[in-house]
This record gives structure tokens, sequence and C-alpha cells, in this order.
């Protein structure tokens, strides 16, 4: 029966342990969550008052509602871990309880022999009884370790008394956190559907504002279709320059392995090398190039909104606060620094990777420039058409344009 109570508490324990460290990461994911909506709402608070309705703004009301699904999502998942705590404390408590009801029954049992025994004669008559000496002095010992089990048993039922206790109040706590986090689903679910409401809204202005909508997204095609142009030409120049000076290694140096085909040639050197595998190597572990924002509000590829309004995206935009910090999501050299419009546009290399970073105010970096992982390169711009503030981030492998998302920390 120790060795099941023994047993019983390091299994608890060890499930008390996973289902603590789960809860802790998903109560953090909560409060990420929280924070990129809260800026969301601030950004849509602030942009709000504008006449002019962008699909900047649709994209980021469609973003909260993600981000609150998501958080729902999280909730259920800190609920269901508190049901299994609750489960679990339930069973403990009933395994306790009945262990003590044991202890207590084997305890009363030997109190009533050591009543009928209880005088020294009794003790003294049942150790002459024996037919010799040597189960005299076992007859002896028997007696010495009857008194030593029962103040152990004593010890037993006081600690079991005592771990009873601890489980009631964590059950009793477990309970009052499931009905607070029902309360906050519940809050949660009605401001969805608030959201749900006003998105619905936003959509049917959309849809009769089509012909605007297409003008806006023809302005945004043409500064993306020149963003990737000058993209497209700082990579073929980084490719040449690369091509050019493993050429004239490989003459001066006889024997040497042939230049790399296509952008694997930017590799050529040991240092960018090591620069492109250790820029793999971080692959969903980058931090995000502002220190704080409301998540992304646009997504990598094509998407739809609204009906008929398509746009295309060969990266990611993040929503932020005006005037925030634009800094390097990795170790690198400035490549090219250009604008697009009223708003700048820098460009790092990182081996066969490239990094781009748009719609900055203004730039603190220049080309060439050795730059840190958080390096700061500018600050970000304030578009004054719908006062949305958001920067935008392309990752590149060569020529050839990957999703951002998959390569930032959750």
């Amino acid at each position: 029966m120790k060795f099941r109570l023994i047993l019983s508490v390091i299994i608890f324990s060890f499930c008390s342990n996973a289902f603590a460290q789960n809860s802790e990461d998903l109560k953090r994911q909560r409060d990420a969550l929280s924070r990129e909506i809260e800026s969301l709402n601030r950004s849509l608070q602030q942009t709000s008052s504008s006449k002019r309705l962008s699909l900047k703004q649709i994209n980021e009301l469609n973003a909260q509602i993600r981000l609150r699904q998501r958080k729902i999502g999280t909730m259920n998942s800190e609920i269901k871990i508190l049901d299994n705590e609750i489960s679990d404390n339930t069973n403990s408590i009933r395994s306790l309880q009945s262990q003590l009801n044991k202890l207590k029954e084997e305890y009363a049992g030997m109190v009533l022999f050591a009543f009928r025994n209880q005088s020294a004669y009794s003790k003294l008559t049942f150790v002459f009884a024996a037919k010799d000496f040597n189960q005299g002095y076992k007859r002896l010992k028997y007696l010495q370790q009857f008194s030593e089990y029962r103040k152990k048993q004593v010890k037993s039922i006081q600690e079991t008394q005592q771990d009873l206790g601890l489980k009631i109040v964590e059950l009793d706590h477990s309970k009052k956190e499931k009905a607070t986090m029902l309360k906050a689903q519940e809050r949660e679910r009605r401001i969805q559907l608030k959201a749900k409401a006003n998105q619905a809204k936003v959509l049917s202005t959309l849809t009769k504002q089509e012909s605007q909508y297409n003008q806006e997204l023809s302005r945004k095609r043409a500064e993306s279709q020149r963003l990737q142009r000058n993209i497209q030409a700082a990579i073929t120049r980084e490719v040449d320059a690369a091509r050019k000076a493993a050429e004239a290694e490989n003459k001066a140096t006889p024997g040497s392995k042939p230049v790399a085909s296509g952008s694997s040639v930017l590799n050529a050197t040991p240092e960018a090398a090591k620069l492109s595998a250790d820029f793999l190597d971080n692959r969903g572990r980058l931090p995000w190039p502002v220190a704080s924002s409301g998540g992304i509000v646009e997504g990598f590829g094509i998407h739809t909104v609204g009906v008929n309004v398509k746009s295309e995206n060969n990266g990611v935009n993040i929503q932020t606060a005006p005037g925030a910090a634009v800094r390097a999501i990795f170790s690198g050299e400035v490549s090219k620094i250009f604008s697009i419009g009223s708003t700048k546009v820098v460009m790092i290399i990182h081996g066969e990777y490239f990094s781009v970073y748009a719609n900055l105010r203004a730039v603190s970096v220049s080309e060439g420039q050795k730059v840190a992982i958080k390096q700061t390169l500018g600050s970000v711009a304030t578009d004054a058409f719908d006062g949305t503030t958001q920067v935008h981030l392309e990752i590149w492998k060569g020529g050839t344009p990957t999703n951002p998302e998959v390569w930032l920390a959750r």
C-alpha cells in the first residue's frame, strides 16, 4: 500500500508539472495575442476617424478577428487543461481518502491489540512463554518492532491527511480558475460577434465602393511592381558581382572548383556560406522587424477582400505603432537602399538570402554597411491616405520570394 501511495504521488506530480508547463505556455500565448489585438484595436481607433475606408484598414480588421479567434482557441485549450487538473485532483482526493481510511482501520486494530496487551505482565508472559531462548528473543524484537510500526502508522496518517488537505485546496483553486476562464471566454465571444458584424458592414461598403478599391489596388500594385523590380535588380547585381569574384579567384588559383550556377554563387566564399547556413538554421526563430506589433495584417500570397478585390503579396505587412523603429532580423550587409514614392526601402544580404524592409519614413544605415541582428535600420512610415502604420517585410532566397511568416519566431 505504501508503494502504491508513493507511486501515485510520483505520477501525479509528473502530470501536474506537465500541466503547469502547458498551462504557462498557453497563458503566454494568450497574453501575446491580447497585446496584438490591443495594438490593432488602437490602430483601428486612430484610423476610424478617416472618412475613407482603405484596404489596409480592412486587412487590420480581418487580422483582429483572426487573432481573437486564436485567443478563444487558446482559452479552450486552457479550459481543457483545467478540466484535466480538476479530474486528476478529484481522483487523487478519492485515492488519498481511501488510503487514509485503510490506514485508520489498520491503526485501530493495532490500538485494540495493544490495549488488550497493555500490561507489562502480559508482555513478559508473551516473551517467557517461548519454547526456547531463540524464540523468546524474536518475540521481544517483535514487540519492539510493533511499537515502532505504530509510530510510523501515526506519521503516515498525518502525512496522508496533509496531502489530502493540499489536494482539496488545489481542486478548489482549479474550479475557481475555470469559472474565471469561462467568463473571460464568453466575453471574448461577445466581442468577436460584434467584430464580425462590423466586418460584414465593412465588406458591404467595400462591395458598394468596389471601383474605388480597385483604383487603390492599382496604385498598390504599381508600387509593388516597382518594389519587385528594384529587388530583382539588386539581387542580379549581387549575383553578377559574386560570379565575377569567383571567376577571378578561379583564374588566380588553377584547379579550383567550377563557378556555381544561379544564386548559389552567393555562397562562394566561406563567410557567405556560413552566413547562409546560420540564416537557414534560424528558420522559425528570427526576431520580428519591430519590437511590438499588432501582428501580421496581410500575409504572403494571393488574397481576396470582399468579392472581386484581389491582391498579391510577396511578403507580409506587420502593423506597428507610428514612428516605431524597424530593425534587422539577422546580421548581414546593407545591399541596397532605394525609394518607393515617399518611403524608403532597405535590403540586406545574408549570404544567399535577402531581407527587405519597406515603408520606412527614414533610414539610419547606408549601403555596404555591416549590420547586426536587431540593429535599427530606420523608422516606419504612417500612410497619409488612411492613417495606417505597417512595415512590409520580404525574405528572398536568391531570386525567389519565400513566406516570411515561417521564418519569424511565433
